[in-house]
């Protein structure tokens, strides 16, 4: 059966791989402990749950439109006036299936081929695939532990040319955690004024899963403010992954050109979960504090933890749930059986199959030599599987 080019060059989601690798090891009776997938472990809270009971009991089973209710896009604008001082109209605003629709909306869009958007590396694994599916061209520009993940205004300078259409930026970040401060941003607002064509693309989805103090959005800078799209929506915060509900916030042009999109494809999103992200928008918010104080236990546990072993090279990252360790000590060394660590590809499968713990390899967020762990998990399993990987690594030679 004939598959299309552009399918066979995507590569596929190395955490949902992973996730199904460790899922086939459940499966024959081995007790994993995955640290690969970015979920929280936490139930939706029950103020949003009850009103997704009364949309069903209301009768809200009917399509959408595309661009969802007008009563969620309204509680979005309020959300984005009310916490990030930003001004969006309803109709400036379009809700997906989920904030990684979203993000896949606007890049299609708004590029063409040929079009460059830069990256900071490492990124999450779907942003090159996405590029890569509007037959646009990624340009990384790769950060690492010393600069604690971030982009600096003279690389971003270095790295526009005179196609570059996009810049896409994720604070908190996935997979690093990494947490651009408000002079950081501005010093990145300030190259990107002198560059009008450039589109700012702001992944903002773990924007309260912050320990930096208070989280700045790009679309605050009024230089910049015409041009940027802001990514967000309800699964982190709110503990709602599986209710798939996410928006973009952009340019009035851009949120028309993707209802378009949208509308020919998937149409709105779920009419019940969208009523239950209006719930959560303008519902009680102590849940979203709860559970960042909780991210932010575990991540003092983890770094600790991390520490402890050797060879592991941490920083303290700032936001999101993730840790993303350099693990260069390890490549070149021998398992028990002889089998060499030439990667951090290896170093993954063998933590995996030695220590039963799912990571996540860094070369799937355009870094090599680093992995990544999730932290969204309980703090017992937390401390067993910093305990396996230290055991397993303590055996390569």
């Amino acid at each position: 059966m004939q598959i299309s080019a552009l399918i066979q060059s995507l590569s596929p989601s190395a955490t949902l791989a992973m996730s199904q690798k460790a899922g086939e090891l459940k499966a024959a009776g081995i007790d994993v402990i995955s640290l690969a997938v970015g979920e929280p472990d936490f139930f939706t809270p029950d103020h949003i749950k009850e009103a997704a009971h009364k949309a069903i009991d209301e009768n809200f089973s009917f399509y959408t439109p595309v661009a969802g209710y007008m009563s969620l896009r309204k509680a979005i604008s309020e959300k984005l006036e009310r916490e990030n001082g930003v001004k969006f109209a309803p109709e400036q605003i379009v809700v997906g299936n989920g904030a990684k629709q979203a993000l896949c909306n606007v890049i299609l869009a708004t590029l063409n081929p040929g079009d460059e958007v830069i990256i900071p590396t490492p990124a999450w694994v779907s942003y090159v695939e996405m590029v890569k599916l509007a037959r646009a061209t990624t340009v990384e520009v790769p950060c690492t532990i010393e600069q604690e993940f971030k982009i600096t205004p003279e690389r971003l300078r270095q790295a526009i040319t005179p196609a570059t259409r996009m810049v896409l930026l994720c604070s908190p970040s996935n997979p690093t955690g990494a947490v651009y401060s408000r002079q950081e941003l501005q010093a990145l607002a300030d190259v990107l004024a002198q560059y009008p064509d450039i589109i700012i693309l702001a992944d903002e989805i773990y924007e309260h899963i912050n320990f930096a103090g208070e989280f700045t959005s790009m679309a605050s800078f009024p230089e910049i403010a015409d041009r940027v799209v802001i990514i967000n929506g309800v699964s982190k915060a709110y503990a709602m992954t599986g209710w798939r509900v996410g928006y973009c916030a952009a340019p009035l042009p851009i949120a028309k050109a993707v209802t378009k999109l949208q509308g020919q494809y998937t149409s709105g999103c779920s009419s019940i979960a969208q009523k239950a992200a209006e719930a959560a928008y303008n519902g009680p918010q102590q849940c979203v504090k709860d559970m960042c104080a909780a991210f932010r236990r575990r991540r003092d546990l983890v770094v600790e933890l991390a520490r402890q072993i050797p060879g592991l090279e941490v920083n303290e990252p700032q936001g999101a749930f993730y840790l993303f360790p350099r693990v260069t000590a390890f490549i070149g060394r021998k398992a028990e059986d002889g089998t060499v660590i030439n990667s951090s590809a290896d170093l993954v499968l063998y933590l995996l199959n030695e220590a039963h713990v799912a990571t996540v390899d860094g070369a799937a967020f355009c870094l090599d030599g680093y992995i990544r762990l999730s932290y969204a998990t309980a703090d017992d399993k937390l401390r067993e599987a910093f305990s396996r990987i230290a055991a397993a690594l303590g055996k390569l030679k």
